[in-house]
């Protein structure tokens, strides 16, 4: 064979035209095939790609039988096509026949062939299909010819990846790259969305493989890996990240990837055989990417995550490319599909449109996770895989239900969603007609059913869904999305906007509870072991009482001749509460002698979340106006359970009898106190534990907006007193071994109530 230090660049010059030329999917394949026959002076070129089913079909040959091509096929690791596909490496051989994994398919006539090269069409580190030529002689390869090769396969791998190939692929049939995919992950927001993909962070397209100026791309590429080494040796060097923990070491591992020579060489190798500095990146990055997925060691998979965000890093420093679409190019029903994002960058994006979340990361407990359940939209996180796998405008579904993504779903599975979303629906319709009914249990007991929030999107729900009010606003989250802390005057703002919009229904604002695992981006405290246990809500802010004064200020000026209700968060001991109340008064009496208008009613309440204050019930009912369970902290902290640990979260059951006798016995000291008491929390949210608390003798319960109609749909139908005798005699027998759960459920179900 001849020299081929200019051939990968002349077989892409060449590549490029016959792609510009307005060819049929077929002939472009045939002529493409011929063209590198003949520049690798190879007697044989042929393409297989890889279909759906797991099978690899020759689409196309130069050299073997023209009848062959799409009847020869192999499936994934048979033969040398197979393997090559499976293990998604390069084989060279200099007698193919010899190999152990050589399949002989007799209508292709290749025996007479004897070396064999052939090289994986890779996308993303996926395997798409082969790439093979054959000669007559016995001999190996050299490497330049399998360079030129592999950067072939990356013109291939745009073809098939842009659909071209579907007008040639066989009737019901479909291409890998476009087969259903369902994903399991763990539901961190229920619902269901249909719509079309779009990636957070999009892959860079590279549509420009061939460099004309092999020293200006060398030049471009040093320029950007330069540019990229700052910007990470800036994050390492800013306050806001700590010397240790687990932001650092990915931020090392980054600047380890960026300064690897071998990396570096294997990009300015792709370069000098002729391709662009982005068509390098993609390259080096795919085939890397390809090694990596084969590893089993989970942190070494992990750090493909990390080699992966680098690069992407490097293409968009290439590229100068703006990752999110145009308003104009985002679909009407978005799926927002990322490995990683924060809260602020979801918001970014036109929420009327967006339909559901998935992510390859994040907790329930996760900033982005509280906002997308804030806004509504079914959430579903730890879905491996799903950037990879996905491509911008793909169809999906999203099952926050069952914790499932469905991508490219089949049409029977897309009829049978869209039919289950017709049904929630018209339940939804059904829980609106009964919006304006007023809350009376069938044996006449008044409740109060309040909604959760914390954004002003979130607040257009309260006439929707018939809440009386708000029974928890989460001040931290206007925190949470802002780049800086919030001034006085913007926090007023803010405040005074959520009156105004609520019309003049109750609002309990809760003051700040960051820290654990809710770190705002430019107050961060030390690393703690437990971070749920340690420095955060009002532990945080009676060290920094100059953080909740000016909250305080904030609240009392936003709500100037109404009424401000706050509550303050994860108290432990009723002295903290004095303290507090200590601070509240100060800036009352500031307010005065400036002059300026007070609250005129005010209340001062304490979220009961610390198990610890169910010893000191009386004192707490006594010191403030009004409690507020707060359940999904309580549960956690009372059975020593971390409920975003998927392990242990559903190990214990919030409707078992140790914990509702805890409740049981906060409804006792309130009545006793004639304190008023809500209960905030994952547990008034569904109508089966929310029944529960109304038999234990809760009166108010706050929820999520879309939990309001199914609730009050139940406690229409439910006699409040009979079901509190029900549960009184179950919660004091101590030998029964039947779960309060099929208790609650056979009561339902025996009284026709709807759960």
């Amino acid at each position: 064979m001849r020299d081929l230090s200019a051939g990968p660049r002349v077989l892409l010059k060449r590549l490029r035209e016959l792609m510009a030329e307005p060819l049929e999917p077929q002939e472009r394949l045939d002529r493409i095939v011929r063209q590198i026959a003949q520049n690798m002076v190879a007697e044989v070129c042929s393409v297989y790609v890889l279909r759906s089913d797991g099978v690899l079909e020759l689409y196309a040959t130069e050299g073997l039988n023209k009848t062959a091509v799409h009847l020869a096929q192999l499936k994934m690791g048979q033969g040398l096509v197979g393997t090559i596909a499976a293990s998604a490496r390069p084989l060279n051989l200099s007698d193919a026949q010899s190999h152990p994994a050589f399949t002989y398919l007799p209508e292709t006539g290749e025996e007479i062939y004897h070396s064999f090269l052939g090289v994986p069409i890779l996308r993303t580190g996926r395997a798409l299909g082969v790439l093979v030529v054959q000669n007559k002689a016995m001999r190996n390869y050299r490497e330049d010819e399998v360079e030129a090769l592999e950067t072939t396969a990356m013109v291939l791998a745009e073809m098939v990846a842009t659909g071209e190939l579907k007008k040639i692929t066989k009737p019901g049939l479909e291409l890998d790259l476009s087969r259903p995919v369902t994903i399991e992950g763990n539901s961190y927001g229920e619902g269901i969305g249909l719509g079309y993909v779009v990636l957070h962070e999009p892959r860079i397209v590279v549509t420009n493989l061939l460099n004309e100026d092999t020293e200006q791309e060398l030049q471009r590429l040093a320029e950007a890996l330069g540019s990229l080494r700052i910007s990470i040796d800036d994050m390492l060097s800013r306050r806001d990240v700590s010397m240790e923990g687990e932001h650092r070491a990915v931020l090392e591992t980054y600047r380890m990837f960026a300064h690897d020579r071998g990396w570096v060489r294997k990009l300015e190798e792709a370069i000098r055989n002729g391709l662009t500095a982005e068509a390098a990146v993609e390259r080096v990055q795919s085939e890397t990417k390809a090694r990596m997925m084969r590893l089993t060691d989970p942190y070494l998979r992990e750090r493909m995550h990390d080699f992966d965000d680098l690069a992407n890093r490097l293409l968009r420093q290439l590229s100068g490319y703006g990752a999110k679409l145009s308003a104009a190019d985002f679909p009407g029903d978005a799926i927002i599909v990322a490995r990683a994002m924060g809260a602020a960058e979801l918001l970014d994006y036109p929420r009327e449109n967006i339909r559901g979340l998935v992510l390859e990361e994040g907790a329930v407990t996760s900033h982005v996770v509280i906002v997308a359940r804030a806004m509504g939209i079914p959430v579903v996180g730890q879905a491996a895989g799903a950037v990879a796998l996905a491509e911008n405008r793909d169809a999906i579904i999203v099952d926050g239900d069952d914790a499932k993504v469905h991508l490219r779903p089949v049409s029977d599975l897309q009829r049978a969603y869209e039919e289950k979303v017709r049904f929630r629906a018209r339940r939804q319709a059904q829980f609106r007609a009964l919006k304006d009914v007023e809350p009376l249990t069938k044996d006449g007991t008044r409740i109060t059913l309040l909604m959760n929030a914390g954004l002003l999107v979130d607040l257009p729900h309260l006439n929707e869904a018939g809440a009386e009010g708000i029974g928890l606003f989460r001040t931290e989250l206007q925190f949470m999305i802002a780049s800086t802390m919030p001034k006085a005057e913007e926090q007023e703002a803010f405040y005074r906007n959520v009156m105004k919009q609520t019309g003049g229904k109750p609002v309990t604002f809760r003051t700040l509870d960051i820290g654990g695992d809710k770190v705002v981006p430019y107050f961060r405290a030390a690393e703690e072991e437990n971070p749920a246990l340690g420095w955060r809500a009002i532990r945080l802010s009676l060290d920094r009482p100059g953080l909740l004064r000016t909250q305080l200020r904030a609240m009392l000026r936003a709500t100037a001749g109404a009424e401000l209700k706050l509550m303050l968060p994860m108290v432990t001991e009723v002295a903290e509460l004095k303290i507090a109340r200590g601070l509240l008064q100060k800036e009352i009496e500031r307010q005065s002698k400036l002059g300026e208008q007070l609250p005129r009613k005010l209340q001062f309440g304490a979220m009961l979340e610390v198990p610890a204050l169910l010893w000191q019930l009386d004192e707490l009912m006594q010191e403030v106006d009004f409690v507020s369970v707060g359940s999904n902290d309580l549960f956690q902290f009372a059975m020593a359970v971390d409920r975003g640990n998927a392990r242990v979260s559903d190990r214990f059951d919030v409707l078992g009898r140790p914990f509702l006798r805890m409740l049981r016995e906060i409804v006792r000291a309130a009545e006793r106190n004639g304190t008023p008491l809500t209960l905030c929390g994952e547990m008034a949210s569904k109508p089966l534990s929310a029944m529960a608390l109304l038999g234990l003798g809760f009166r108010s319960v706050s929820m999520s907006p879309t939990a309001v109609g199914p609730v009050k749909a139940m406690l229409l139908a439910l006699d409040a007193g009979k079901l509190a005798e029900v549960l009184e005699a179950a919660l004091d027998d101590i030998k029964s071994e039947t779960a309060i759960r099929q208790i609650l459920v056979d009561f339902a179900a025996a009284n026709g109530i709807p759960v």
